[in-house]
């Protein structure tokens, strides 16, 4: 059974993220270190006991569908009830509408647990607290009196309703249409695929964020706007009203997160009697939606990346505890005659080792861009901005792949019992998957890397984290601790094969090579996330006179980090070999 690494989590909140500094500094006001641990504990116990144990059962039953109704049990109903009245849904709520004014990264803190303990049961509250995001910056003040506190406590939950059957990350091809009812209403006529929570029985109402088109809106992304269309409208009294045309037509039988309704809706079909067209009001000004979503999008990608840390915490929690039971085979250390238990079997370790490595290296980066967020806040808001956009696409895609990776290295620990449902490995395998799709695919957040995060102030942005990280590396060397073994040197080298790859980028798309740029992408981003995320894992054993920290920094170091070179020939070299091939690829 998962159990929440609180430890592990505030350490690298504090140390390795840098929220210690920052509550000395006092700028969180009445923030204190004991606070944020009470938090987290309270979270982590939680997680541990209330959650945890219906992640099977969510898995198993499934999300059941009839007549546009989706039924979860009453055990799932419980659940979402006394955790939002916990208050956890509401943590980093503006407190004007109940909210606690917490910061994105202590929020970040506990959702990895929350998805730790149950995937399927955390992305629902992700989606919510993105809608409330995009509707405190977007939406008019007539709008936020109405939703924004019962979305904020998780009295009601929201949703996103971007993805169409024709249009899935190109939202250019979004064909749902707003029709204006001359009164500050619309009609929404549409359909939407692949939606979160969009249809459940969790809260008395849900309000979707709608992306559509209104008449005579221009082609493309910039015709496009952004409509709250709840699933009850709400009287003047903020009671609940007539029902909306707003339905679920099914629901995805999907490879993981069974727990999860994901929702094909209807808008504006006069389903079961309702009155044809649902009614939505528009939120930001016309034709700005993609605008006003990617402030929901944004924080959404990191806490998808979020989701590939938990799923890998929990995925190694379970096979080194696997690892530790099962007998097989008789070790070098072991007495002749008598099977050992598989964790003192060097393949054994080398797998249980890596997963550790990169779990708590994709921790570090995701926290560490939460961080970066609460920071652009600050009066320096500018230089952190750029850090969080620079990281952003890094831990979301960087730390999704993880999620799977280690999530694959768990079902393999527990050999033939890992491909059996019943221990429970391949669940985590299985909702892994998910993530580095959800939110702009993997491949879309290294073209984003590369094109837009990697050029903030003409490469000034880059080169400053570069240096940070360089001086990690330098202090590893100075340090002179024997159980660092070559950390500083690898680190160092990948840290060269960084700066090349990205300087390259940089030049190429100065140049308008795109092809170039576009054709490295993918592997360039895999190389930042292994450089940061050892860099990260260094930090924490400087921070702490541990040697076990700083063994899984050598260990990564030592074992993981040489890929680096490979990537940066792939990320420079790599177009030509796609080129020579690309035609071979087309039906």
């Amino acid at each position: 059974m998962y159990r929440s690494p609180v430890d592990e989590i505030s350490f690298t909140l504090k140390q390795v993220a840098g929220l210690k500094k920052s509550l000395d500094e006092g700028q969180f006001e009445d923030l204190s270190d004991d606070l944020v641990d009470a938090i987290l504990e309270e979270a982590g116990k939680f997680a541990s006991e209330e959650v945890a144990p219906l992640n099977t059962f969510g898995d198993e039953h499934g999300t059941p569908f009839k007549d546009g109704v989706v039924t979860l049990p009453q055990e799932m109903v419980d659940l979402y009830t006394k955790w939002r009245e916990g208050g956890w849904n509401s943590l980093m709520g503006d407190p004007e509408y109940g909210g606690q004014g917490l910061p994105v990264s202590l929020a970040a803190a506990t959702f990895e647990m929350w998805n730790s303990s149950s995937m399927g049961f955390g992305v629902g509250p992700l989606l919510t607290i993105g809608a409330v995001e995009a509707l405190e910056a977007h939406a008019s003040d007539k709008l936020k009196d109405i939703y924004l506190e019962k979305m904020v406590t998780g009295e009601w939950m929201g949703t996103m309703n971007l993805t169409e059957p024709q249009a899935g990350s190109d939202l250019n091809a979004v064909k749902t249409k707003a029709e204006p009812n001359g009164d500050g209403t619309y009609r929404i006529y549409g359909q939407k695929i692949f939606i979160t929570y969009g249809e459940h029985n969790l809260t008395e109402n849900i309000v979707h964020l709608v992306l559509a088109r209104l008449p005579g809106a221009p082609e493309g992304y910039k015709g496009i706007s952004l409509f709250l269309v709840p699933k009850f409208l709400v009287n003047e009294d903020g009671s609940l009203g007539a029902r909306n045309d707003a339905f679920c037509n099914g629901v995805e039988h999907k490879l993981g997160i069974h727990a999860s309704p994901t929702c094909t809706m209807i808008y504006g079909d006069g389903y079961q009697g309702a009155e044809k067209g649902a009614i939505g009001w528009l939120v930001g000004e016309e034709n700005r939606g993609l605008a006003c979503m990617f402030t929901m999008m944004n924080n959404a990608r990191l806490m998808v990346g979020i989701q590939g840390v938990a799923v890998a915490e929990a995925a190694t929690q379970k096979a080194i505890q696997y690892a530790n039971e099962r007998l097989q085979g008789t070790s070098l250390e072991g007495e002749r005659g008598k099977m050992s238990p598989i964790v003192e079997h060097p393949d054994v370790q080398r797998n249980l080792l890596t997963m550790k490595a990169l779990t708590q290296a994709s921790r570090g980066i995701c926290y560490s861009c939460a961080h970066a967020l609460d920071m652009a806040k600050t009066e320096d808001g500018k230089f952190w901005n750029e850090r969080a956009n620079l990281l952003t696409p890094i831990a979301k895609a960087f730390s999704t792949d993880v999620g799977v990776d280690v999530a694959s290295l768990g079902v393999q620990v527990h050999g033939g019992m890992g491909f059996i449902e019943e221990t429970g490995a391949a669940q985590y395998l299985r909702d892994a998957r998910i993530g580095p799709i959800y939110e702009g695919t993997n491949g879309i957040q290294a073209m984003d890397l590369v094109a837009r995060k990697l050029p903030l102030s003409d490469g000034e942005c880059f080169a400053t984290y570069l240096k940070e990280l360089r001086e990690i590396a330098d202090e590893v060397k100075a340090s002179n601790r024997p159980e660092f073994g070559d950390t500083a040197d690898e680190l160092n080298n990948a840290l060269d094969d960084l700066e090349e790859a990205g300087n390259w980028m940089l030049e190429q798309f100065k140049a308008g090579q795109m092809e170039l740029v576009l054709s490295g992408a993918t592997p360039f981003l895999r190389l930042a996330g292994l450089a940061a995320g050892n860099s990260y894992l260094a930090k924490a054993a400087l921070s702490a006179d541990d040697a076990n920290r700083a063994g899984l920094a050598r260990f990564m170091a030592e074992n993981l980090l040489g890929e680096t070179k490979h990537l940066k020939r792939v990320a420079i070299e790599g177009a030509a070999s796609l080129a020579a091939l690309k035609t071979t690829l087309k039906a």
